[in-house]
């Protein structure tokens, strides 16, 4: 029998084709005006040789509780009831020894677009229904602006991102001037985290470019734009200092808007002495920030006027704020378009993550959300997540982190599901030692990642395609019944099943399932997103599983969304969230903290490892983008497979490459004092001289190697905080040197 089914995922809807029970096709949904091309590894993802087929408990914490062995140690596979029974008894040995503070719940949440088969819900609601567990607060991609943004806007910086900002539709009729701090990549819009289902970057840029529109990519790859934009090459971590060169423009040429900066900004009055120099000497002057970003004085001159004169947009990318000191670009940029004055108007002001995430700059009438209630977590303990390896490595250690001295938990076992941290994570090499401190460490997963492999137990989940669930994003138009497209494979289990397994014998299990198994669960939810959703006529549960898709007519193009809108026109009546009920310049929070790393206005504080300070053992300026053909390292087992796919392409120049005798097709050694990588070259003038890109997303190799075989970048970055303010990821720091093999 063969049949074609409609599903969704994290980048967006597609058909799947089944033949006796094993997926064997897919094709494009109809309605997406550019699909992604990444459905087609799923058939080979799923069957894959790669997948955990059964319970499988690592021999040498079996035996004897050894954790040196994780990484190579061989798994022993075990019945269901064997397998749940030793992971329940180990949990609750864990909670009477030591407490639920000294248990982890790692999970980044990506692993399925569906409402209820959501694994980040699914480990914390387990873990709060036994006690609790010592949670993370931010991502890798946000955590930094999560931090920063507050305190200059006054509103969390999710809800602005993704509520509170312009559509593309008010960005074509009105922006001028479309200035891309890191640029607006298609390729990272191919994904959202509830799914996108119509990818429409590429045709919003096609009608910029019909219109007129001024579209300036700043940063250090062509490629980070669209085609057809102007590409301003800037060497990365230097987005500050290009700005500041502007904003010392737009001050001494009289093209700030000064009423704006009196009626609706606080401190400027402090930021300006700093700007000009009086402060510390430095004037940020066009000749001054050329020295540090590269571009031209004249060509920063040009920018600002042209920036004063027109309505123009700032956006800046998710990228910026992943690197030591991301707190930085982020403040300034927010200043820099206060200074221009045209925040609150259409097309004007300042955004964040357009080409982060496909959803940011779809415009959508707010409508109540599916989500699995997690409970509440008695253990009132976080970390900034990008911190777990120094977690490991320092229990009782102090850090500080946004104003509040803390102490590092004293992590005894880690429950992980959803995420590989050996993609994400810096220093994989230094994360790789840390990872053997926990006690014992669970972890459920479909195939055998480089984190299921450092596992003590692991428990073989089902893809988001062998289950039935509910797709439905508030950034998307669209719902879907996802339908089981294939059965479990192996004996794999949903990650429900296998925590109200553990529930059941920890004694929780009537908390963890409130007496519903997953069909009904998802009722539920359904029924409560029906009963929320206002005028809309929704379909009841067994008719959309019929229909499979509906688009639900919420779009809501060229409505005035910015935050700004009401507070310029007047900030007395309608006052931000910050402490002065206006944009925060200047900080007296933050100043208030002593952190010479994020001092109280925003500041050039350059990097420990970027072109200024590249030596010869490591000359080059690696970053390490999103992959083009996934998302994070998802489908990698499949992936990999393909002729030359492995190990990862790394952009270079021709200088750089003739420098080392490195043609288009090499095999490549890239290294620096944490590790080395293999790389497959690519010459191209797409990149500025001096840096080099090597997408994330391959699977970490074996460690007793000299060399990671596959290419993954975190081998090479450094894992330190951006700042005591923020302690976000700091992965696009880091400087290395290439070379032939």
């Amino acid at each position: 029998m063969t049949e074609w089914q409609v599903t969704t995922s994290h980048w967006g809807a597609f058909e799947a084709r089944v033949e006796d029970g094993r997926m064997v096709a897919t094709r494009p949904f109809a309605a997406d005006p550019s699909p992604t091309r990444i459905p087609e590894a799923v058939p080979a993802a799923v069957h894959h040789r790669l997948r955990v087929a059964r319970p499988s408990v690592r021999r040498g914490w079996l035996t004897s509780r050894e954790r040196a062995g994780r990484g190579s140690d061989e798994f022993v596979e075990l019945p269901w009831d064997e397998a749940l029974d030793i992971a329940a008894a180990e949990i609750g040995r864990i909670r009477a020894e030591h407490g639920n503070e000294a248990i982890y719940g790692g999970s980044y949440g990506w692993s399925s677009a569906g409402r209820f088969h959501h694994a980040q819900s699914q480990v914390h609601r387990f873990l709060n229904s036994i006690g609790g567990y010592v949670a993370s607060f931010g991502s890798y991609s946000t955590g930094c602006a999560q931090s920063i943004m507050p305190h200059v806007f006054g509103i969390d910086f999710l809800s602005f991102l993704y509520s509170h900002q312009d559509g593309w539709k008010t960005i074509c009729d009105h922006t001028e001037t479309l200035v891309m701090f890191g640029g607006v990549n298609q390729k990272n819009a191919q994904v959202s985290m509830g799914g996108v289902t119509e990818h429409e970057t590429e045709g919003w840029f096609g009608r910029f470019a019909d219109k007129g529109m001024v579209r300036v990519n700043v940063g250090p790859q062509r490629g980070d734009a669209p085609e057809g934009c102007d590409w301003l090459p800037v060497r990365p971590g230097s987005d500050t200092a290009l700005m500041l060169g502007l904003a010392y423009v737009l001050e001494t040429e009289d093209l700030a808007d000064r009423d704006f900066l009196a009626r609706c900004c606080e401190g400027y009055e402090r930021f300006r002495p700093y700007l000009l120099g009086k402060s510390d000497g430095v004037a940020k002057s066009p000749d001054w920030a050329s020295e540090l970003c590269g571009v031209a004085p004249g060509a920063i001159v040009a920018l600002a006027r042209r920036m004063a004169s027109t309505r123009c947009f700032i956006t800046v990318a998710w990228s910026l704020q992943r690197g030591e000191r991301g707190e930085q670009p982020y403040w300034m940029s927010a200043v820099l378009a206060a200074m221009l004055g045209q925040m609150g108007l259409p097309g004007g002001g300042v955004g964040y993550g357009y080409g982060a995430i496909g959803g940011v700059g779809k415009t959508m009438r707010p409508v109540g959300g599916m989500t699995l209630p997690q409970g509440i977590n008695p253990v009132r303990r976080a970390i900034p997540v990008a911190r777990v390896a120094d977690m490991l490595r320092q229990p009782g250690g102090l850090y500080q982190f946004n104003g509040r001295n803390e102490t590092y938990p004293d992590i005894r076992l880690i429950c992980w599901a959803g995420g590989n941290p050996y993609h994400h994570h810096q220093d994989l090499n230094a994360l790789h030692e840390a990872w053997k401190t926990p006690e014992t460490i669970i972890v459920n997963e479909p195939w055998w990642t480089a984190t299921a492999k450092r596992a003590d137990i692991v428990f073989p989940a089902t893809t988001p395609f062998e289950r039935d669930d509910i797709g439905r994003s508030s950034m998307d138009d669209y719902l879907f019944h996802m339908p089981a497209l294939v059965p479990p494979q192996g004996e794999a289990r949903d990650d429900y099943d296998i925590y109200a397994g553990l529930a059941e014998r920890l004694g929780a299990g009537a908390d963890f399932t409130e007496g519903r198994s997953a069909a009904e669960w998802i009722a539920h939810l359904y029924e409560g997103f029906r009963a929320g959703a206002g005028d809309l006529d929704l379909p009841d549960l067994d008719s959309l599983r019929a229909r499979n898709w509906m688009r639900l007519p919420i779009r809501e193009d060229g409505a005035p969304r910015s935050l700004f809108r009401e507070f310029r026109e007047d900030p007395e009546a309608h006052p931000l969230g910050t402490p002065s009920g206006r944009i925060e310049i200047f900080s007296q929070t933050i100043d208030s903290f002593g952190y010479d790393d994020c001092p109280g206005h925003p500041t050039w504080l350059p990097p420990a490892e970027w072109l200024g300070a590249a030596t010869a053992e490591a000359p080059l300026h690696m970053v390490s983008p999103q992959p083009g053909d996934k998302l994070h390292s998802q489908l990698e087992a499949a992936l990999a497979d393909l002729p030359g796919a492995r190990p990862e392409t790394l952009l270079i120049h021709p200088e750089d490459a003739a420098a080392r005798g490195i043609a288009t097709g090499d095999l490549l050694r890239v290294h620096n004092a944490r590790g080395s990588v293999r790389a497959r070259a690519r010459v191209t003038d797409d990149i500025l001289s001096g840096v080099v890109a090597l997408p994330t997303g391959a699977w970490y190799g074996d460690p007793g190697g000299q060399i990671d075989p596959n290419g993954n970048p975190n081998v090479l970055t450094r894992d330190v905080g951006t700042s005591r303010l923020a302690q976000g990821c700091s992965a696009h720091s880091a400087l290395v040197e290439v070379s032939r093999l």
